[in-house]
């Protein structure tokens, strides 16, 4: 009986040692993928449109109190 349990927990020990051993080559590893993208520069493009912003805002307060 006990020489049973010594092949059983033999066999399952080699078993799992097989099934938790990597299954994929380092060089069968997809490549890393590349850099993101740059992001957008903040040009004068954002100031122009903050100034035309703040003259409509004026211009709608003006219109308005008249």
């Amino acid at each position: 009986m006990i020489q049973n349990k010594k092949i059983i927990a033999s066999i399952l020990f080699l078993l799992i040692s097989f099934v938790s051993t990597p299954q994929t080559a380092v060089s069968e590893l997809p490549p890393p993928a590349p850099p993101p993208p740059p992001g957008l520069p903040v040009d004068a493009g954002v100031y122009f449109l903050l100034a035309i912003g703040l003259v409509y805002g004026v211009v709608k307060t003006l219109r308005s109190r008249a």
